[in-house]
C-alpha cells in the first residue's frame, strides 16, 4: 500500500502490486475571472473615431445625390445642356457653401452649450484648471 492507495498485499490479485497515476484524468481547472466594476473611462477602448476620410466622402456623395437629382429635373423642364451645367455649377458652389457652414456652426453651438451648462454649475473646468463664475 502506497499513501492509502492499493493493495494490502498484492498476493493472489495477479499483479505486481504496481501502482501508476491515470493519466487520462484531467483535473478541472479553476477559471475564475476577476470583474470590475466600470469606472470612468472604462469600455471605450472598443470605439474608434470616424475616418475623416470617410466621412468627406460621403458629404461630397450627398451633395452628388442632390445634384444629381436636380439635374433630371432641370432635364424634365426643357432646359439646355448649357443652362444646365451653369445651374448646377451654382447649386454646387451653394450647396458645399452651405456643408461647411453647417459643420462649424454645429460645432460652436455644441462648444457653447457645453460652456453654458458647467457655467450653470458655477465651475468651468478648462485645461485642467477651475474657474469660479464672476458673479458667484
Amino acid at each position: 500500500m502506497y499513501n492509502g492507495i492499493g493493495l494490502q498485499t498484492p498476493r493472489g490479485s495477479g499483479t505486481n502490486g504496481y501502482i501508476q497515476t491515470n493519466k487520462f484524468f484531467v483535473k478541472p481547472k479553476n477559471h475564475k475571472v476577476e470583474t470590475k466594476e466600470f469606472e470612468a473611462g472604462q469600455g471605450t477602448a472598443g470605439v474608434k473615431k470616424a475616418n475623416k476620410e470617410i466621412l468627406e466622402h460621403d458629404r461630397k456623395r450627398q451633395i452628388q445625390l442632390k445634384l444629381v437629382l436636380l439635374e433630371e429635373t432641370l432635364i424634365d423642364q426643357g432646359y439646355t445642356d448649357d443652362e444646365i451645367a451653369s445651374k448646377l455649377a451654382d447649386a454646387r458652389k451653394a450647396l458645399e457653401a452651405e456643408e461647411s457652414t453647417t459643420e462649424s456652426s454645429t460645432k460652436i453651438e455644441k462648444s457653447i452649450k457645453h460652456i453654458t451648462k458647467r457655467l450653470q454649475q458655477n465651475t468651468y473646468t478648462d485645461y485642467g484648471s477651475e474657474f469660479r463664475c464672476q458673479k458667484c
